[in-house]
């Protein structure tokens, strides 16, 4: 694992165990959340690469290589080369640092771990890593510490390519098709235009029109066999045509009243 050193006049020394005057040495997230915010504040006018270096005091091939590992793990950053160039942050997507209490970024994590089979819990899962990487470090640290508290051990019932499909589907609004089956034991391939995933007593539904029975059905997303995403668009089936939902469900929606 890379170790990054502080040196005496407060800056980030190169990370490869560089012998400098200071004694303190912090995790590698602190670097890239230090190089984070040198291109924030930097706004639209960016930094060079060279500039960056002389600000960390590192060799201008290592924030090449760091912007580098930023990008790929989803910083959204641009850059121009040739004079007047640099590196900046796009304004669009890009995550202002985040204040969290303890407890509201434990939440989020617990959250995410507890339910692997939800709709889109990858997704969920590098979100919430992003809303770590821009928290302060002392703020980490504790949330860090505070996790190794709380143990989960969830039971996946459901395969994640099948489950990446059906949200692929959902997302682009394509019809699925699928080997199902039932609860009785019976085997089918349905067409399926997806509405809405619905959990219940602890289980995953896709709601759907199924085109072989010309209705809705709801198929239990780990009773799916196999799934793959036709080029076929859905034909504008709504939520209003599932009925009525029981008073104590509710969307995931945020509510903001």
């Amino acid at each position: 694992m890379w170790t990054v050193w502080y040196c005496s006049r407060s800056t980030v020394c190169h990370y490869l165990w560089h012998e400098c005057d200071g004694t303190r040495a912090v995790r590698r997230a602190e670097w890239l959340h230090a190089l984070t915010e040198s291109l924030r504040r930097s706004g639209d006018r960016g930094r060079t690469a060279e500039q960056l270096a002389s600000e960390f005091e590192v060799s201008v091939r290592t924030i090449k290589r760091d912007l580098a590992a930023l990008e790929a793990s989803g910083l959204p950053l641009w850059s121009r080369p040739g004079p007047g160039g640099g590196y900046g942050l796009l304004r669009r997507g890009a995550l202002p640092p985040v204040t969290l209490t303890d407890a509201q970024a434990l939440s989020l994590l617990a959250a995410v771990a507890a339910a692997p089979d939800a709709p889109y819990s990858d997704l969920a899962a590098s979100a919430v890593g992003k809303i770590m990487d821009v928290l302060d470090p002392s703020t980490r640290a504790r949330v860090d510490q505070l996790a190794s508290r709380v143990w989960v051990n969830p039971a996946s019932s459901s395969s994640r390519v099948i489950r990446s499909a059906c949200e692929q589907a959902m997302t682009e609004q394509r019809v699925l098709r699928i080997d199902y089956v039932a609860a009785g034991g019976a085997s089918s391939r349905r067409d399926v235009e997806p509405i809405v995933f619905a959990n219940t007593n602890g289980t995953w539904y896709l709601v759907g029109w199924c085109r072989l029975r010309d209705a809705v059905r709801w198929f239990s997303v780990s009773r799916i066999r196999r799934a793959s995403v036709t080029r076929q668009p859905c034909a504008g089936h709504t939520v209003a045509q599932i009925g009525t939902p029981p008073p104590t469900a509710t969307s995931v929606g945020i509510d903001r009243s």
